[in-house]
C-alpha cells in the first residue's frame, strides 16, 4: 500500500511548517472579504494560521496576515477570528 503525502503549510506567525488539517485557513475572496474557510476549498488567496491563541496575537502585532492577503483586515475580522481560535483551541 502506499503512504499518502501529507500537504504541509507554513504559518504566517510562526512560520513553522505544519499539515494542512492542523491549521486554520483565511481566505480574500474575488469580493475582498476576508473570511475563515474550515474547508479549505474556498476560491481566493489564502493564509494559514495555528489554531494558537499565541499565534494569532503574533499575527495580528505583526500584521502578517494583512501582507499575506495583501489587503488591509480590519478590527471586526480580527474580533471574529480571536472568538473561533479560542473556542478551538479550548475544544482541542
Amino acid at each position: 500500500m502506499r503512504v499518502r503525502k501529507i500537504p504541509m503549510r507554513k504559518c504566517i506567525a510562526c512560520q513553522e511548517m505544519k499539515p494542512k488539517k492542523s491549521l486554520i485557513r483565511i481566505v480574500r475572496t474575488p469580493e475582498h472579504e476576508i473570511l475563515l474557510d474550515p474547508t479549505g476549498k474556498k476560491s481566493g488567496r489564502g493564509a494559514y494560521l495555528c489554531a494558537s491563541v499565541e499565534c494569532f496575537q503574533l499575527a495580528k502585532k505583526r500584521k502578517s496576515l494583512d501582507r499575506a492577503l495583501k489587503v488591509k483586515v480590519d478590527d471586526e475580522v480580527y474580533a471574529q477570528m480571536e472568538e473561533v481560535i479560542g473556542r478551538v483551541e479550548n475544544d482541542g
